[in-house]
């Protein structure tokens, strides 16, 4: 692997926690009350929802160095995949929008969008748990704490 191999598995694991580490942590923090405000359309209770965030919060900034470090990536993907999903899940719900319309404007739309944006973005850090090939899911399942060594210069290292 040579050195430009390297920066390109870090431009990539960049791009894909970029929203999450820099922007959507520290928006967490800087708009502690809006956040919670916003768990809360899901959560049954104020205090449920502020211990939401804080737990999103955690998995943003701990599961994207983990990623980006390559210290148990495969299952920081994991768990960045499922916090993607859930969020969709429950805070994406362009189902339940009463002006979803296909021209025009429509907050239904701009959330189904985001939906499919948080399954989009869910499927990329899968195929960073997984790899690209199909026996990588029994790989990750036989040693879910091992790295996937994205930054190392032997040729042929792969996660076991």
């Amino acid at each position: 692997m040579t050195v430009l191999s390297m920066f390109a598995a870090l431009a990539a694991r960049l791009l894909l926690v970029m929203l999450f580490l820099p922007f959507s942590a520290l928006d967490k923090v800087l708009n502690f009350r809006s956040a919670v405000d916003q768990a809360a359309e899901a959560a049954p209770s104020r205090s449920v929802a502020t211990v939401l965030i804080f737990a999103g919060l955690g998995v943003e900034v701990f599961m994207s160095l983990a990623i980006l470090t390559g210290i148990a990536d495969r299952l920081a993907a994991l768990v960045l995949a499922a916090y993607c999903i859930v969020t969709a899940l429950l805070w994406k719900q362009f189902w339940k929008a009463a002006d979803f319309q296909l021209r025009g404007a429509s907050h239904g739309r701009e959330l189904f969008w985001d939906f499919l944006k948080n399954l989009a973005l869910g499927g990329g850090f899968l195929a960073l748990a997984f790899g690209a090939t199909a026996n990588g899911f029994e790989r990750f399942v036989s040693h879910p704490l091992a790295s996937s060594h994205p930054y190392s210069l032997s040729p042929g290292t792969v996660a076991r």
